[in-house]
């Protein structure tokens, strides 16, 4: 069978018309735009069921990227959830070892103040008591009374400041012991918190994983079934198609004459009727006399034009 060509098959008769030409281009237009012509044109056509096939797959992948970004969502949520609960404990936590951290440093500042306190005294005291023996053998006993006394208060304020010392040690022990016991429990939460982030993140992350894979699977698939429906276009077959639905004629215009225009009224005069009616239908031929006999004669003429004889 042969094949159907458009320059076979998109003349016009008229010389001026664009019809056939106008109607090509139509075609790729619509073709080119994909849009609701070329489904009018090619409702029967191998590319439209291979366009069809391929927009109900590209449905499919498009729904199916829905569902992908729905597990998405929902592995974000809880992702979130489970963000926000770590970060709640977290924050407790974090809260009350703040308060020991502050506690302790306090304390710690505060001994430490406690201890220079106390050793200034001490050193007072051992001064108050070189200075006493150093004047054990003057005579004037008002100075060493006077030196006793002062002995004895810096006595007094050393035992003073060694027993805050003390007490401040011991409270920052206590203050130490806490921390420390805290300090283990909020280590192990945290470990404990990033066993399980490390654990969910890794789930999280392999469970999309799986998902983006299945869908490159699933589009794949459904990928395939458009490239096996376009492997059954027949090109051929659609352009015999759209040359059969639009075909405006199979013979180009004939070539334009030169026609002079004297020639052409000679013609139309030669071709005019004469304006006198012809007598033949009213009367018979005219008698030749030479031919005819006196008998068989219906007339005949003289000489004298004012003479004539007729004879029956």
């Amino acid at each position: 069978m042969k094949n159907l060509h458009f320059k076979d098959f998109f003349w016009n008769s008229d010389l001026t018309s664009t019809g056939g030409y106008d109607a090509i281009i139509q075609y790729l237009n619509d073709g080119k735009r994909t849009c609701k012509e070329v489904e009018d044109f090619m409702k029967a056509s191998t590319l439209k069921r291979s366009l069809d096939v391929f927009k109900l797959h590209t449905e499919y992948v498009g729904l199916s990227h829905q569902q992908l970004a729905q597990n998405m969502r929902e592995e974000i949520k809880k992702l979130e959830e489970f963000r926000e609960k770590q970060k709640e404990t977290r924050k407790k936590i974090e809260q009350q070892m703040d308060a020991l951290h502050k506690q302790k440093s306090l304390q710690f500042k505060k001994t430490m103040d406690s201890k220079k306190i106390y050793e200034q005294k001490c050193r007072d005291k051992e001064e108050a008591d070189q200075n006493v023996n150093r004047n054990t053998n003057t005579n004037n006993t008002k100075q060493m009374e006077k030196l006793n006394s002062k002995a004895q208060q810096a006595k007094q304020n050393a035992e003073e400041a060694d027993r805050t010392y003390q007490q401040n040690v011991a409270m920052l022990g206590k203050i130490r012991d806490e921390w420390l016991k805290e300090h283990v429990k909020a280590c192990d939460i945290f470990e404990k918190h990033s066993v399980e982030r490390i654990n969910f993140l890794r789930n999280t992350v392999w469970t999309h994983l799986n998902q983006l894979s299945l869908q490159c699977v699933t589009s794949d698939a459904l990928y395939e079934e458009v490239r096996k429906s376009l492997e059954q276009c027949d090109i051929q077959e659609d352009t015999e198609h759209f040359v059969n639905l639009r075909r405006t004629g199979d013979k180009p215009p004939a070539a334009v004459v030169y026609e002079n225009f004297y020639n052409d009224q000679r013609t139309a005069m030669e071709a005019t009727p004469s304006r006198l009616a012809p007598l033949g239908n009213r009367r018979g031929p005219l008698p030749n006399p030479a031919q005819e006999s006196k008998e068989d004669a219906v007339y005949s003429t003289v000489q004298d034009a004012g003479y004539t004889l007729i004879q029956y």
